[in-house]
């Protein structure tokens, strides 16, 4: 365990909690902790994740643009939006060609001891991100199956305190659901 990685850790674990409770300041703490893990995960030759980091960086500010958008017309209230059938599909479809192809390179051109986890985890990652970014309560559903393949992975590669970290991401997941689900209906009452 490195000083590295548990300054990310924290900073990640401040994030996911901020978005749930739909806070503008998880996007700035969410990129510090994205450039943190991008480091940590190169040393640890888990290089889909590492890159995964840097298209976080820019899923971040694309969120936090997002948000600052929608939050500026009055109305404090960041409100949740549908997910369609169409762009679920889309998204889901995406995530599966995307880490097919990075797993396919991964495996080919480096020395990543688990490609396709990797790259189906990271893939799949930015289309949860990008649902975050839209406040698509789906997203949270994603980070649930996601959170739980990568405590697995985590512990694989004995990246403990980041196993620990997704462990705790998956109760955060599940509060974010909870909370997002109830402002998507109190927005629905309203509406």
């Amino acid at each position: 365990m490195s000083l590295t990685e548990l300054l990310a850790a924290l900073l990640s674990a401040a994030g996911v909690w901020l978005t749930a409770k739909r806070q503008m300041a998880c996007w700035p703490v969410s990129l510090i902790a994205a450039v943190l893990y991008g480091w940590v995960f190169f040393a640890a030759r888990l290089y889909a994740d590492a890159a995964l980091q840097a298209v976080f960086c820019g899923c971040l500010f694309y969120g936090w643009w997002q948000w600052k958008t929608d939050g500026s017309q009055g109305d404090a209230t960041l409100h949740i939006r549908p997910l369609s059938a169409y762009t679920a599909s889309a998204g889901l479809l995406a995530g599966l060609i995307g880490g097919g192809l990075w797993a396919f390179c991964l495996a080919r051109f480096t020395d990543d001891p688990t490609p396709l986890a990797d790259a189906m985890l990271s893939s799949y990652s930015i289309v949860a991100q990008l649902w975050a970014a839209r406040r698509h309560t789906a997203s949270w559903l994603m980070w649930l199956v996601i959170d739980t393949a990568y405590v697995l992975l985590f512990l694989t590669r004995d990246l403990y305190p980041t196993a620990v970290l997704y462990a705790v991401f998956i109760g955060l997941a599940l509060q974010g659901l909870l909370r997002w689900r109830a402002a998507e209906q109190a927005d629905q009452r309203l509406g």
